[in-house]
């Protein structure tokens, strides 16, 4: 079988126990996908199977077998340039060193699908209804797994409100 990442079909590693993070940095040369703890605790990893977020670092590749993942870069296109979340963190200082930023984007934009969709956080007040109001609340909440240990927070916080909103480029 195969893995489609970014649009490409590839094969799987010939090892079952190769991580899917792994896979991506060592095998196909994606180095946009951090490694940060390798236990799961931090999310500079995150990238997108399916359409739900995923600690690639504590994936196998195998599970993505026929599987759509999205990184970092998949998420540019050569046409538009940079995803409008991606210009939406440069506009809102949403980094500084920048490691935790492709796994905070690629959440944000699984993130996004989830509000949409309405699906209920741990800070969501009525389960049935879904997320209403208190938008900053449900971003952090929902965020609260990728850390940034630069501080940029804030900056994070803001660009992803601007394309929930619809203001992003």
């Amino acid at each position: 079988m195969a893995i489609v990442i970014n649009g490409t079909n590839y094969p799987l590693p010939d090892d079952p126990r190769v991580s899917l993070l792994d896979f991506l940095r060592e095998r196909l040369g994606l180095t946009g996908t951090k490694l940060g703890c390798n236990q799961g605790g931090c999310g500079a990893c995150t990238v997108i199977l399916d359409g739900t977020r995923v600690l690639s670092c504590l994936t196998l590749a195998v599970q993505a077998d026929g599987r759509d993942v999205l990184t970092i870069e998949g998420l540019a296109s050569d046409q538009s340039g940079l995803h409008p979340l991606q210009q939406a963190f440069i506009d809102h200082d949403g980094l500084q060193c920048g490691y935790c930023t492709p796994g905070q984007i690629c959440s944000a934009v699984a993130m996004i699908g989830e509000l949409r969709r309405g699906d209920p956080s741990y800070v969501t007040a009525d389960l049935v209804e879904g997320p209403k109001g208190g938008l900053r609340q449900e971003i952090r909440e929902r965020m609260s797994g990728n850390l940034c240990r630069c501080g940029a927070h804030n900056g994070i916080v803001a660009a992803i409100e601007q394309m929930l909103n619809g203001e992003a480029p």
